[in-house]
C-alpha cells in the first residue's frame, strides 16, 4: 500500500465525487443494508458504514432518514448486489461493483461500456487473484492517541497497517475483519469518517497519459450507471 495507494484512492475519490448521481448511489447502499439487517443503526452495523458514508458526502440528513423509511417499508426496492470483472482499453484489469433490481439489464450494461472501450467483460474470479480486498477506515488524526499504542490495541480486531497522511490516518485490515475493526473503533469512540470494502491491486500498472485518457472515458461510462456502486482498476 503506502503512497501509490494514497494516490489510487485519491483518484477514484476524484472520479466518485464527479458523479452526477452519487446521492441516489448513497441511498441504494443505505436500502440494501437496512434489507439485510433491519433499520436500526445501532443493531445494524452496514447500515451505520452506510449513513456515516453518506454524511461524509454530506448527503442531508432529511435524505438519509427518507431512504432509510423508504427501505423500511413493504413497498421498497429489492437490490441484489453482484460484481463484473473485465479488462478495458490498454489492458486496464477492472472490477465493477453494483446493486440492482434487474441483472439482465445491469449485465448489459456493464458489457457494452467495456465492449465500447474494445475491451470486455470476463469470467467472475479471472482477476480475483491480481487484487486484495481489504476493509479500509479513514478518520482525522485523534489528539493525544498515540498511533503505536493504537495500532498495538486494533491488531486483535484485525488492524493490518496505520497509514498517516497529514491529518488524516488510513486503517487497513482483511476484508473479513470490516465488523471486528469497526466495532473495536466504535468502542474507542474514535470518529470514522469513511468505512468501506476496497479491492487494492496486487500488481499496479502504470499508463501513460494518452492512455490513461481512453481507460478515464470507459471509468466515467461505468461509473455514471445508477447500478454500479463502486469501481476498482490496478491503475497504479
Amino acid at each position: 500500500m503506502g503512497r501509490a495507494f494514497e494516490y489510487r484512492r485519491a483518484a477514484k475519490e476524484a472520479r466518485w465525487d464527479k458523479m452526477s448521481k452519487l446521492f441516489p448511489k448513497l441511498a441504494k447502499a443505505i436500502t440494501v443494508a437496512v434489507k439485510e439487517g433491519g433499520s436500526d443503526p445501532e443493531m445494524n452495523a452496514k447500515l451505520r458504514t452506510a449513513i456515516q458514508n453518506a454524511k461524509a458526502q454530506n448527503m442531508p440528513k432529511d435524505n438519509i432518514e427518507n431512504a432509510i423509511k423508504r427501505a423500511s417499508g413493504s413497498d421498497a426496492a429489492e437490490y441484489t448486489e453482484v460484481t463484473y470483472e473485465g479488462k478495458g482499453p490498454h489492458g486496464v484489469l477492472v472490477f465493477v461493483e453494483c446493486a440492482t433490481d434487474n441483472t439482465t439489464r445491469t449485465v448489459a450494461n456493464v458489457k457494452s461500456y467495456f465492449n465500447k472501450a474494445g475491451g470486455g467483460v470476463v469470467p467472475n474470479g479471472s482477476l480475483e487473484f491480481m487484487f486484495n480486498r481489504k476493509a479500509v477506515f479513514e478518520m482525522e488524526k485523534p489528539e493525544g492517541v498515540d498511533l503505536e499504542e493504537l495500532e498495538l490495541e486494533l491488531i486483535d480486531a484485525g488492524l493490518e497497517e496505520i497509514e498517516v497522511n497529514q491529518d488524516m490516518i488510513y486503517l487497513y485490515a482483511d476484508y473479513t475483519n470490516f465488523g471486528s475493526l469497526s466495532k473495536a473503533l466504535e468502542d474507542k469512540n474514535l470518529d470514522v469518517k469513511k468505512a468501506n470494502l476496497q479491492r487494492i491491486p496486487t500488481s499496479p500498472v502504470e499508463f501513460s497519459d494518452e492512455q490513461m485518457e481512453e481507460i478515464e472515458k470507459m471509468l466515467d461510462k461505468i461509473e455514471d450507471d445508477d447500478d454500479v456502486q463502486a469501481v476498482f482498476t490496478n491503475i497504479a
